[in-house]
């Protein structure tokens, strides 16, 4: 699109009001809202603002950004907003002098793929967002689930079926492909799937997706909720990421002369996973709650492992094969932010692949029944237990902490250090019911 285009639509269609939206390292969305009488001056040379009042940008004595529309990102709200129609354009965040903010979440995907396209390779993820539907009572949010179905249960018993519709035929209007919806496992739990893209366009997807399926939701007067694990003792909601690379138009995953028809470059991006998934952990699980999810006893992978199509692994191959073959990584949650998750991956990935790195053999072991000492013997290590944990091999990678970038890394060490401090000196619900009654 061009400058022209956008202008030509705002006319064309009415649009009343233009949301320039970007994200906080936490992956939050965040907009403001101008007249369409200002969309010229924020197409051209962008819109200010004060970058001090945004977690983890700039202090308050370098406060002043430039927010500058992609014309890409531009697109029809599916809603009217009071009578009139709105637009959005996802941002670049830009610093005083006109160089890109290198806090900017956003910014930090594409430095990652600026390195992978110097290897002539352009990375293509798609993600599976599991969310859920609870009930709202006097206008707040209840952990209560809006229906009892399970996996790819249908109505009367899924109650959903038309809200998700409603989001699909949302987002197919602001150019998603969706390619299936369905109940998941749990009670009130659903996915959306939409079809792969290249990682930038997929992360501006990903943030559209939550924010579309929030609002529908809230119409219905429901709360969608993407924390990975709301209910104790049901599975929690995954992110699994499929991920491929391409190199001259050609999957270079694919190679049907070698075992398993994958590459060696396949290969060797899971070795890179591999060696730095205890790491990059903190970014695709980065809230306390991400590890109330990936434990024992439920489908979300704990242990560090590949395979083919066994499902117990954190590492996957799906069967298809060509111009499909891809990796599926099943770790990450929906909390985190698409942004520098898929920037740390490329760049583990990489990292395999510049390096050789062998991922050893693959699994056709269920390692779900192994015991300890069985994952032992063959060399299979655990995902970190909670977020400190995922922090402190952060701290001392330096191929993931070089991905985020010094500004980026830095906040992200400090937010996170916080809310697991937070968490650490609360007292919850679980332990006043063990304890107070007893000591």
């Amino acid at each position: 699109m061009t400058n022209e285009d956008v202008l030509r639509s705002i006319e064309e269609n009415q649009v009343r009001f233009l949301r320039l939206q970007f994200v906080d390292i936490g992956g939050m969305v965040k907009n403001v809202g101008i007249p369409v009488s200002q969309a010229e001056k924020a197409l051209k040379s962008g819109i200010a603002f004060d970058g001090s009042s945004i977690e983890g940008f700039v202090r308050i004595e370098e406060s002043d950004m430039l927010l500058k529309p992609d014309i890409n990102t531009y697109q029809i709200l599916p809603w009217d907003v009071n009578g009139g129609k709105v637009a959005r354009l996802i941002c670049d965040v830009y610093k005083p002098n006109g160089k890109p903010f290198e806090g900017d979440p956003r910014y930090v995907l594409k430095r990652a793929l600026q390195e992978a396209a110097k290897r002539d390779f352009v990375m293509n993820t798609g993600p599976e967002l599991e969310f859920f539907f609870f009930k709202r009572k006097d206008d707040h949010a209840t952990n209560i689930p809006h229906d009892f179905g399970g996996y790819f249960d249908f109505p009367p018993v899924d109650l959903a079926e038309d809200i998700r519709q409603n989001i699909v035929v949302a987002l197919e209007n602001m150019g998603f492909n969706i390619e299936a919806s369905h109940h998941e496992v749990s009670n009130g739990q659903h996915e959306i799937d939409f079809k792969y893209a290249d990682a930038l366009t997929t992360a501006d997807n990903v943030i559209t997706f939550k924010f579309v399926t929030k609002t529908i939701a809230r119409m219905n007067n429901l709360h969608a909720s993407f924390m990975p694990k709301p209910i104790f003792g049901i599975n929690g909601s995954g992110m699994h990421t499929n991920i491929s690379l391409f190199k001259n138009g050609n999957n270079a995953f694919y190679d049907e002369s070698k075992d398993m028809e994958v590459s060696d470059t396949l290969r060797y991006f899971v070795g890179g996973l591999k060696k730095h998934v205890k790491s990059l952990t903190a970014v695709t699980n980065p809230i306390v709650n991400s590890y109330k999810r990936i434990v024992p006893g439920y489908e979300a992978p704990v242990y560090i492992a590949w395979s083919g199509a066994n499902r117990s692994s954190m590492i996957r191959i799906p069967a298809a094969r060509g111009m499909s073959t891809r990796v599926e990584l099943r770790s990450p949650d929906p909390s985190c932010n698409p942004y520098l998750s898929f920037a740390v991956i490329l760049m583990a990935g990489l990292d395999g692949v510049e390096n050789q790195i062998d991922p050893g053999e693959p699994t056709t072991l269920n390692l779900f029944h192994l015991s300890e000492e069985e994952r032992k013997e063959h060399g299979i290590e655990s995902l970190p237990g909670s977020l400190k944990e995922a922090l402190d091999n952060l701290e001392t990678d330096s191929i993931i902490r070089d991905a985020l970038g010094e500004h980026v890394c830095a906040d992200f060490m400090r937010l996170g250090r916080a809310e697991w401090d937070a968490y650490r000196i609360s007292v919850h619900d679980w332990e006043i019911n063990r304890y107070l009654n007893i000591i």
